[in-house]
Parts: structure tokens; C-alpha cells; sequence
């Protein structure tokens, strides 16, 4: 049993304040176990209990984690005032205080995004000492040679002297602009664009479709979110 006060929970559940929390409960716009909630202070089992906000379910869990499937031309940040940013795109039944995303991706790069308001686990994916890997698909300007896929296994010094740690490289389509998929166990500014550079190929097109274990779901559409599920956390530290 994890009880918490109501006004906490639906201010850390929702974007509204404590303050205004409080107030939402006097003017009868919360249920608690379908009845009309009584007073802030309430106590609310977290395991057990169910609250609603205008009629609508509040996700009750301590800490919410989302995969997005970011579209291009839209930030990997919490907010921007002049530019679209992923927590934009997340849906209403998921917005509470805290989110973030767990990680960039550049604003032209797609794919799966890590969206949570829980900083230890964020933190257990990004470290680098961790080595959670991170999978990419990229087209690029020009064939695909052993002497690049060599070069990443060995690690690639880009252009400002900086060491690579060791990254897989494989071609799944060939062509004068060929497909490829990019494993990285670390997470530098437009790493895999200056890996590229470094072998004088500009990429085209680049998408993350796994973090961990866990493969981006196909049924997301570009700019859609789903929970993600609790088996499936392990995959994001690539335990499975």
C-alpha cells in the first residue's frame, strides 16, 4: 500500500499547482473510487485506488515512461518558445509535471524518443557508464565500404581529434545511397553525422529505431506515443 494526499498526486499527475489542485477537489470536479472526493488531504492508496478528473482516469503510478516515435522538425526538449518540442506531442492522459525527454535526438533525426519524469532511471540509460546501446538506421551519400564498417568497429576519430568508442556498422541496403544500420554504446552531439563525415559521407536520413533491447513499435506513427510496459523496461537497459 502506497497512500500519498490527493492534492499531491494530482498535481504531480496533471500540470495544474498544488494550489490549484486544492481547488479542483472543493468544486467537485475529483472522484475518488467513483465517489465525489472530500478534501485534499484525502489519503489515496496508489496501488489500489482510482481518481478521476473531470470524468476522465488519472494515471496513478509513481512515474510515468512513453515511447514516442518523434517526427522530423520537432525538438527533443521540454520546451522551446518558438519551436514544436516533444512533450508538444505528448497526449493529454499523459501530460503531468516533470516529463522530459531522456536523451536528444536532432530535430531533422525520427524515431524512437524515451519520455519519462523519472531522473534515476533517465539517468541509468544515458550514463555513460552504462553503455546502453543505441540503434540507428541511415541513408548516406555514397557506397558503404569495409574500410567504414572496419572504422567503426575500431572506433572513429572525428574531426575535432575526439575517439569514438567502438560502434557496429552494417549495410542493409546497398546503392549509391545505401541503408545502414548503426549501433552506438554512447551518445556525443550529431555523433553518427560525424562518424559519417569522418569517412567523407554526409547522412541523408537517420532514425533511432532501439534503445536497449527495446525496438521502436511499428504501430507508432510519426509523432504518436504509447505506454511503455513494465516487461519492457528491462529491454530499455538491455537486460533481455
Amino acid at each position: 500500500m502506497h497512500l500519498e494526499r490527493m492534492d499531491k498526486i494530482l498535481a504531480s499527475r496533471t500540470q495544474y499547482s498544488r494550489k490549484d489542485a486544492k481547488k479542483l477537489i472543493w468544486q467537485g470536479r475529483v472522484q475518488h473510487n467513483g465517489h465525489r472526493a472530500a478534501s485534499p488531504d484525502a489519503k489515496v492508496d496508489l496501488d489500489a485506488d482510482t481518481l478521476e478528473l473531470d470524468g476522465k482516469p488519472l494515471l496513478l503510478r509513481k512515474h510515468l515512461y512513453l515511447m514516442m516515435n518523434k517526427p522530423a522538425g520537432v525538438l527533443s526538449a521540454a520546451r522551446d518558445p518558438k519551436q514544436p518540442t516533444v512533450l508538444d506531442l505528448v497526449p493529454e492522459e499523459y501530460r503531468r509535471s516533470g516529463l522530459f525527454p531522456a536523451g536528444r535526438l536532432d530535430k531533422d533525426t525520427e524515431g524512437f524518443v524515451l519520455v519519462t519524469d523519472d531522473g534515476d532511471f533517465a539517468h541509468r540509460i544515458l550514463s555513460p557508464k552504462r553503455h546502453v546501446p543505441k540503434t540507428y538506421r541511415a541513408k548516406i551519400d555514397g557506397p558503404l565500404t569495409e574500410q567504414m564498417i572496419k572504422g567503426f568497429a575500431e572506433g572513429v576519430t572525428l574531426e575535432d581529434g575526439v575517439l569514438c568508442r567502438p560502434a557496429q556498422l552494417l549495410v542493409l541496403e546497398e546503392g549509391e545511397q545505401p541503408l545502414c544500420q548503426v549501433v552506438l554504446t554512447q551518445g556525443m552531439y550529431h555523433q553518427v553525422k560525424r562518424m559519417f563525415l569522418a569517412f567523407d559521407r554526409r547522412v541523408l536520413w537517420l532514425k533511432r529505431t532501439a534503445i536497449g533491447g527495446l525496438l521502436l513499435d511499428e504501430a507508432l506513427k510519426p509523432g504518436e506515443t504509447r505506454e511503455i510496459l513494465d516487461k519492457e523496461i528491462k529491454m530499455l537497459l538491455g537486460k533481455i
